[in-house]
């Protein structure tokens, strides 16, 4: 069976799947508990991890305060307007947090991990932990999309990548949406900010912080290839954005889809609303 991504455990979620030589008639016929086949059809190829686009959302929020409901459209709006920070969700380094300490053992040798696809999620953990701290440090330093010296930027139409070398120049672009800083997932080959330069400062410290040496990462090889991910994401709004809940007073609906890769959760932290673990 393929799929583009993984679905929140605890929700109401609908996705894609594809199934090798099943007739689709058969697909629809499909009952289980918990699940039902909306629509089935034929496609020439099998669907994967990474062919996933976006994620649209739609969340109940309860226990709200009178008039809570203006206040969140308006702060929903202005984060929509001017990016989301693309953190990652308290979901990637597990439900007791330990999944960095873990993954630096498995990096180091101290622990053992046999299955793969578990060995590269908590090798990623750490990936994630540094990236977040990039940001952290970012926004101690000037503000997430403050361009630096050395930065690797970001075309936002094409995709691709380059080291700034004019902040100035470079920075009148991020402004308008034709750029985005990046930060890393460190691994055994990703672009990296010249040495010497402020950006390359601040990707070491945040490597120092949570404990790797500069290149501990790539002794991962092929497990961890590592990337640069931008540190801000885009937030698409649902029309309308936000509305009245049918579950009562003090309830209200949310409206919007992120990008593959980015976390809901990040969004609620990012306008005040108590997330769960």
């Amino acid at each position: 069976m393929g799929y583009a991504g993984m679905k929140d455990r605890n929700a109401t979620t609908r996705q894609w799947l594809s199934l090798p030589a099943v007739e689709p008639s058969l697909a629809a016929a499909v009952e289980l508990d918990g699940l039902r086949v909306l629509d089935a059809r034929r496609h020439r190829n099998k669907l994967r991890v990474g062919h996933l686009r976006g994620n649209r959302f739609e969340l109940v929020l309860s226990e709200m305060a009178a008039g809570e409901s203006d206040s969140l459209r308006a702060q929903l709006v202005h984060v929509a307007g001017h990016g989301l920070p693309n953190r990652y969700g308290h979901q990637r380094f597990g439900s007791a947090g330990d999944n960095v300490q873990v993954g630096l053992e498995i990096l180091r040798g101290s622990r053992r991990e046999r299955d793969h696809r578990r060995r590269k999620l908590l090798l990623s953990a750490v990936q994630s932990a540094v990236f977040n701290r990039v940001l952290d440090l970012r926004a101690a330093s000037g503000g997430l999309t403050l361009v630096r010296l050395g930065d690797i930027l970001q075309k936002t139409d094409s995709g691709g990548s380059f080291v700034c070398d004019e902040p100035e120049r470079d920075q009148a672009r991020v402004n308008t949406g034709q750029l985005v800083p990046t930060a890393p997932l460190p691994g055994s080959r990703f672009m990296e900010p010249p040495a010497g330069t402020p950006a390359r400062a601040l990707e070491d410290q945040a490597l120092a912080d949570v404990g790797l040496a500069p290149t501990e990462l790539a002794q991962a090889g092929r497990d961890l290839p590592g990337a640069r991910r931008p540190v801000v994401t885009s937030v698409t709004l649902g029309d309308p954005p936000l509305q009245g809940d049918s579950n009562g007073p003090g309830t209200a609906r949310l409206f919007f889809s992120l990008p593959a890769g980015s976390y809901a959760t990040v969004l609620l932290e990012a306008l005040g609303v108590a997330v769960g673990s």
